[in-house]
């Protein structure tokens, strides 16, 4: 009974360490653009594919990272996407952990990205903002804008994919918030 008690203490404490972990270090993520839930406007929907969206990045703010933060990196993900996979829409790396934000077209060629920054190759082919496109007549599908507060930089160019830019993320990383907004047509 004794040796149960304590495997089922040691679970209990491992238990609360992870949850506490888990939301520690959370970020929260905002955009005057987006709204939790809400609809993604023509001002954001991809030019091309069948869509006639102005492809603009929204804006993009974070708080709450934890001081060991060295980079930011942002995705947008359509977990939707017919593919099997889903589709990647942007990808930004080694955002200085000094900037708290994004501004609107900073995905865009030639965007107002800070100095360093790396966008990764979207689903569409090419590094940068590509805006959401789901197929005629399906459900609205749902689009992830992540910020990830990295304890170092991501050694990847702008050909990296969204999923070799999603695993350097994922080992690196030490919080994370989203914004989730859907589109459908």
């Amino acid at each position: 009974m004794k040796r149960f008690l304590s495997f089922r203490n040691g679970i209990l404490l491992c238990a609360l360490f992870f949850a506490g972990s888990a939301f520690a270090g959370d970020l929260k993520v905002t955009s005057s653009a987006l709204k939790e839930g809400g609809t993604i406007t023509n001002t954001h929907v991809f030019s091309g594919f069948g869509c006639s969206g102005e492809n603009n990045s929204p804006d993009l703010q974070w708080s709450g990272a934890p001081k060991e933060t060295k980079f930011f990196a942002v995705t947008a993900y359509d977990p939707d996407a017919p593919t099997g996979s889903g589709w990647w829409h942007w990808t930004v790396i080694n955002i200085p952990a000094t900037v708290t934000s994004l501004p609107a077209k900073a995905g865009n060629d030639k965007g107002p990205l800070p100095a360093g920054a790396v966008q990764g190759r979207t689903d569409f082919g090419k590094p940068g903002y590509g805006g959401p496109c789901p197929p005629k007549g399906d459900k609205p599908h749902r689009y992830i804008f992540k910020v990830f507060a990295l304890k170092d930089k991501i050694d990847l160019d702008g050909e990296a994919s969204g999923a070799l830019v999603g695993f350097y993320i994922n080992s690196l990383k030490l919080a994370e918030g989203k914004l989730t907004a859907k589109y459908g047509r």
